[in-house]
């Protein structure tokens, strides 16, 4: 589904990882990590697609630096990004971007 966001500036942190064989409670985790997400204040929404390469890129939207950096210390995100590190990631990498504009299409 694609994340219906306001009028720029915003914020969206790109994640691409590579991910490791197996599943090993990673699905679980994942959604775990969108619900608590959307909890945090400064939360826009989140775009997600994996594919049959183990490629994964996750696009979330925040309000602005400060929501993005309370959401990297938060613990049980910190935790589960360990898990990222020692089980399911053979390699990722975190981009931070500011949006300047934005543009839509919808049929």
């Amino acid at each position: 589904m694609i994340a219906s966001t306001p009028t720029a500036p915003y914020y969206a942190v790109i994640f691409t990882s590579l991910r490791t064989a197996g599943d090993h409670g990673y699905d679980q985790a994942a959604q775990r990590m969108v619900e608590l997400a959307r909890e945090q204040p400064g939360f826009l929404g989140v775009e997600s697609a994996r594919g049959e390469d183990g490629l994964g890129i996750t696009v979330s939207y925040w309000r602005d630096e400060a929501a993005i950096l309370a959401w990297k210390r938060h613990a049980e995100h910190s935790a589960i990004r360990e898990q990222g590190r020692a089980i399911w990631y053979q390699g990722f990498h975190t981009r931070v971007c500011r949006v300047e504009r934005s543009y839509a299409f919808a049929t």
